[in-house]
Formats: structure tokens, sequence, C-alpha cells
């Protein structure tokens, strides 16, 4: 079960239950990624299809739609265990849920690397939609889908539902 701490954030499951990104996150996820059943390559040259699927995609693959979204529920348990293991202060759904798209968008390794998760892990909360609107370049730059996107969940993260 799930428990409050001192400032009614959530704690997080207990540690047999993993904790999943809300449905507000994954309308979110899936807006920002769209759904795409033919591989295609993302502005970083990768192969991708579905909503954002990339381990296992190869440059003639295909999909439908129920497919794309097993996909996705596979591949956000990975973002959303990495989340839950990296952060180290409470959280409630809608911060975790923009922690995911972002972490989901960017990957863990980042996120583990970045000054936004050193700043939430001080209990720097209100830092995060600032340090989310680094996140906007590819090879150096700003792209107009990133900007909407971490604006998006920077809105996310601030919303108190």
């Amino acid at each position: 079960m799930e428990g409050l701490g001192e400032t009614g954030k959530t704690l997080g499951a207990m540690p047999w239950l993993a904790r999943r990104v809300n449905e507000a996150g994954l309308a979110l996820i899936k807006n920002y990624e769209g759904l795409r059943l033919k591989a295609y390559r993302c502005p970083k040259g990768v192969w991708t299809i579905g909503y954002g699927h990339t381990r296992t995609t190869y440059p003639t693959m295909t999909i439908d739609e129920a497919e794309a979204e097993r996909l996705l529920l596979e591949d956000l348990n990975v973002f959303e265990r990495a989340v839950a293991r990296l952060v180290k202060v409470p959280l409630e759904d809608n911060e975790f849920a923009a922690l995911v798209s972002f972490v989901f968008n960017v990957g863990v390794a980042a996120f583990d690397a970045s000054t936004l998760l050193k700043l939430l892990n001080r209990g720097w909360y209100e830092q995060v939609p600032a340090q989310l609107m680094r996140w906007v370049h590819v090879q150096g730059e700003a792209l107009g889908g990133l900007t909407r996107r971490r604006a998006a969940e920077g809105a996310l993260w601030r919303r108190r539902d």
C-alpha cells in the first residue's frame, strides 16, 4: 500500500508493488511520442515504432495499435522502476508521471547524471520545471516538439489533483 509522508506526498508503493504512471502521464507520453505503426528514424536517428519504442525496432518493422500499446506498457515499466529507484524524495502521482515521461524520452543514464535529479534529491521540488526546460536540444538545436513536451511535463509536475 502507498503511504503519505509528513508533506502529504506519496512515499511510493511497497517494494513488491511497482508504481505505475497515472492516466495523465500516460496520455502525455502518448501525445508527444505519437503513434507510428511503421518504423521510422527519430530526430536522433534511432529506429522507432509505436509510441516511441526503440529497443527491438528494425527498419522494416510494422505493428498494429494493440502491439504499440503492449510495447509502451512494457517499455514504461523500465522507466517507472528507474524513477522509483533514483528519486530519493517522496513524489506525488503527477510528479512521478512527469518524471517517467521525461526519463522515457531522455533515457535512464541521462536522468541519473542530471542536475535535475541532484536538485530534486536535495528536496528542491520547485526547480524541476526549469530543469526540464534545459532538455530541449538535439545536436545543439532547440526543437519545438521537445520544448512543448517539457512545458507539458512541467505543467503536469505542478498540477495538484
